[in-house]
């Protein structure tokens, strides 16, 4: 692995919709969804759906930094997701939801607060900003069926409404990053 590749996982409501917009992320190498930061070990899709293991759903994504940078990645995020809401993404509603940005490396946790901070005090959301920037825990990846759901089952419904818009909000938003 090159001292470039770099590792950093985001919960923005359903993984589904956060994988489907990050694969086509120029730099980004590899996106997992999963599970992170509750307490439960090896939980399964059905247990985190409950609400009670305190996992969030999230993406852990692989990314070459001489490619693109974290911040940039986490522009995107913020781009694509509301983190004003606590818990809950649209309909998704759970701490399963929560907009998280979880590290592996001081940097990283710096340039989520820098760009937090800034968001914050230019006032470009109406309401406070609940992301949550702590270390990655307990990390387990989601089932087999949850890996490249949006790119296997484009025309299910929930695909169709949420993730794809999603996707094209991306593109435009971010054309010169799109692979």
């Amino acid at each position: 692995m090159s001292d470039a590749l770099q590792t950093i996982t985001l919960g923005g409501g359903c993984f589904w919709c956060t994988e489907a917009v990050f694969v086509n992320v120029r730099g980004i190498d590899d996106v997992e969804s999963g599970y992170c930061n509750g307490h439960l070990v090896r939980p399964s899709y059905q247990q985190v759906c409950g609400g009670s293991t305190g996992h969030n759903e999230v993406v852990k994504l692989r990314f070459d930094a001489s490619k693109i940078s974290l911040r940039e990645i986490l522009e995107i995020f913020f781009v694509i997701h509301d983190p004003t809401t606590l818990n809950c993404q649209g309909h998704d509603v759970g701490s399963q939801y929560r907009s998280g940005i979880y590290f592996s490396a001081a940097e990283q946790e710096a340039v989520a607060k820098d760009l937090i901070a800034e968001m914050s005090d230019s006032g470009v959301y109406r309401s406070a900003i609940v992301t949550e920037v702590v270390p990655l825990s307990n990390y387990w990846p989601a089932e087999d069926y949850h890996q490249d759901y949006f790119a296997k089952n484009p025309q299910q419904g929930y695909c169709m409404a949420v993730a794809a818009p999603k996707v094209a909000k991306f593109r435009r938003t971010f054309a010169r990053l799109v692979k």
